[in-house]
């Protein structure tokens, strides 16, 4: 279903900020019709992977986290940041979860990708569901992070989800997908 016609043509790209989260560009582009966009800001940022993830006793793992930008805790799924030492995305939401949750996986099934928002960022989230949770340690946060992780069972979730308490849009979408997976919702 590509469209390669309405794609536009970059003639111009320069970075205006660097850090190691977030990288910001501005780009200016030719559209098909030849009307030229200047300074179309592009945001940079590492691909993300989350997973829904059980427990070995059918549990769902979920956190608690502040999100600054909006000035509020929300519940969310565990993920995070692909690091380059990641041999594979499976391998970056296994190491996420272990770190962010204490718990290691018996399997893992990749859902596919979504983005936040493709006419801004750049990157992709990479979402699994992870199956037979075990606690096998204590979590170990990066500086900036408090996470507090509970239990839900699936009719918790999915009261959290019918009430919006789940609220980042790429967790509800892996959410979405997995559930479906599991076939508890059907198209």
């Amino acid at each position: 279903m590509a469209n390669h016609h309405l794609d536009w043509k970059l003639l111009r790209s320069e970075y205006i900020f660097k850090a190691p989260w977030c990288t910001v560009r501005t780009d200016t582009c030719e559209r098909p019709d030849g009307k030229i966009v200047e300074d179309y800001y592009v945001f940079e940022f590492p691909t993300w992977v989350n997973a829904l993830a059980f427990t070995e006793d059918g549990r769902i793992i979920l956190e608690r986290q502040y999100r600054h930008a909006i000035g509020r805790t929300d519940i969310e799924l565990p993920g995070g940041c692909v690091d380059d030492t990641d041999a594979s995305l499976q391998d970056a939401v296994a190491r996420e979860l272990l770190e962010e949750t204490g718990y290691t996986f018996t399997e893992y099934e990749y859902l596919g990708k979504t983005s936040a928002n493709p006419s801004t960022n750049n990157n992709w989230m990479h979402m699994f569901l992870a199956r037979g949770g075990k606690r096998v340690k204590a979590q170990e946060l990066d500086d900036n992070e408090e996470i507090e992780i509970f239990l839900a069972t699936p009719g918790e979730l999915k009261t959290m989800l019918k009430e919006q308490q789940i609220i980042q849009s790429m967790h509800v979408t892996t959410i979405w997908y997995a559930l479906q997976r599991l076939g508890w919702i059907n198209w």
